[in-house]
């Protein structure tokens, strides 16, 4: 009778540079591939509305590559721990082999799943798919966690040349199908059953951003590295790794990797990346490939300090800011407005406008559309981090914690709380002709490049020429930026200790 091996993907959904793939395929005669959607087991972080959109995508695209090599995805609902027993009842499996998550739910959950499997003397494995190195493996001198991204950094670094080029593995050639797969009892619901797409078609700008799946990954990844002038982020195209250190910064331009859902999903690899840019560059500290590499051990880090402190997904990890006076009043509108993209401030409303049609933002604007809604706004980042995780493709519990504690001033290696980020001066630096504005606030459109920014210091004939008249066809802004700044910095006063 040949061994079976049940391979489960979770947020892997690939076949290049996949451990538990690799293992299951040395290990086993026949190895049955397998999802569960099973949202509830992820609560309260079940994906978000964009995100379900992009798994649709990347479920429908690995049931092809594996029908390439010869194979299938069984796609199944409900309870995980049932569904493999069931399975290894049907199949006659005896292996299950999956890659590890490190958010908080997930965790526990496949701890309870190992020592059950293993109590009924099934062979039990997991592997690390989506990080370069485990987040225990990395502790400081006193051994604890790391909260200041330097130091993690420093040590997290070493040896990173060999867990590029030596460390990532080739996809399987065939897949090994097992003919059980084609029985009654495993022919499970396709991926359409699963409901990921959004009923009101509202999905029209991801569609015309993104392209789910591995394929597209390792195209696009490819494409970034070499400086192909082609299929960027909406459809623009991308500079050239040696050019990622400054153009990263800038909104209008394709400059950053367009990664970020990829890597999310796991259909492409920290360490395929790594190898990629040694075959293309020579170095890992060639020009441009340093800074890229620097915002993968950023990646690394938020994994590290999810693992580390659980809590901090709802939580302050600076427990002075659970005594934080937030606004209490008038709270509604104001946290709309933002989610619209109508605070009257261009550069949060194009980064707002730009999030809703799209499913990303531009990482600087990321920033400043954070510090608005929890300084000069004065409203919880938990709020912001909620509407960033159902609107974003890329949404990552780790990241999406890490940057919203940072930005707030409240987490490991925050931002000083002082650190207020001006839309109008990040405007004007990073989007000097206002062309990022422009694109997606384009009732301001017209207004000279001195104006783009603060419309509401344009003179009335400057407005009139522009065909504008705000608080009709543009708001004004919701808060003074001077003085709501000067009210978040009291605030912040209220709280520090003696």
């Amino acid at each position: 009778m040949p061994d079976t091996a049940i391979l489960w993907f979770r947020r892997d959904l690939r076949l290049d540079d996949n451990p538990a793939l690799t293992r299951a395929m040395a290990a086993s005669d026949l190895v049955l591939p397998l999802y569960i959607h099973a949202p509830a087991e992820e609560s309260p972080w079940a994906p978000g509305a964009a995100a379900r959109w992009w798994l649709h995508g990347s479920l429908s695209a690995l049931d092809r590559s594996l029908r390439e090599r010869g194979s299938r995805l069984l796609i199944a609902t409900g309870d995980s721990r049932d569904t493999l027993l069931r399975l290894c009842a049907l199949t006659g499996a005896t292996r299950v082999y999956w890659n590890r998550l490190y958010d908080p739910a997930t965790r526990a959950r496949d701890t309870r799943i190992k020592l059950d499997l293993r109590a009924r003397g099934l062979h039990c494995e997991s592997h690390n798919a989506l990080l370069l190195r485990e987040p225990w493996e990395l502790l400081n001198t006193t051994g604890g966690p790391y909260k200041v991204y330097s130091a993690f950094w420093r040590k997290s670094s070493l040896g990173l040349d060999r867990l590029g080029r030596d460390a990532a593995l080739p996809a399987p050639a065939d897949c090994k199908r097992s003919p059980t797969m084609d029985e009654p009892e495993l022919v499970q619901s396709g991926v359409d059953a699963l409901d990921l797409l959004p009923r009101i078609r509202w999905d029209q700008g991801l569609a015309a951003s993104w392209q789910p799946g591995e394929s597209a990954a390792l195209a696009r990844a490819r494409r970034f590295i070499a400086g192909d002038a082609t299929g960027g982020v909406g459809g623009a195209g991308l500079v050239a790794l040696d050019d990622y250190a400054q153009a990263r910064d800038l909104p209008a331009r394709p400059g950053t990797s367009g990664l970020s859902a990829h890597l999310h999903f796991g259909e492409i690899g920290p360490r395929r990346l790594l190898a990629m840019i040694e075959d293309a560059h020579g170095s890992l500290a060639a020009p441009g490939a340093e800074t890229f590499v620097r915002e993968l051990g950023w990646r690394e880090f938020a994994h590290h300090l999810l693992y580390h402190f659980p809590q901090t997904t709802t939580e302050p990890l600076d427990p002075r800011f659970t005594c934080f006076p937030w606004r209490t009043e008038g709270t509604a509108p104001l946290l709309a407005a933002w989610q619209r993209g109508r605070t009257g401030v261009p550069l949060v409303d194009a980064g707002m406008r730009e999030l809703w049609r799209t499913g990303w933002m531009h990482n600087r604007v990321r920033m400043v559309v954070a510090s608005y809604l929890t300084k000069n706004l004065r409203l919880p980042w938990q709020a912001g981090a909620a509407w960033f995780w159902d609107t974003l493709v890329d949404a990552d519990l780790a990241a999406n914690t890490l940057g919203w504690q940072w930005t707030a001033g409240c987490g490991a290696d925050a931002a000083p709380y002082f650190r207020v980020f001006n839309p109008v001066r990040q405007g004007e630096r990073f989007d000097p002709q206002g062309d990022y504005v422009r694109r997606w606030c384009p009732e301001i459109s017209r207004l000279p490049d001195k104006f783009i920014h603060q419309p509401w210091t344009a003179p009335a004939p400057i407005l009139a020429a522009a065909g504008l008249t705000l608080g009709r066809d543009y708001p004004r802004p919701l808060v003074d930026l001077a003085g709501s700044r000067l009210e978040a910095l009291a605030a912040f006063d209220r709280i520090k200790a003696p």
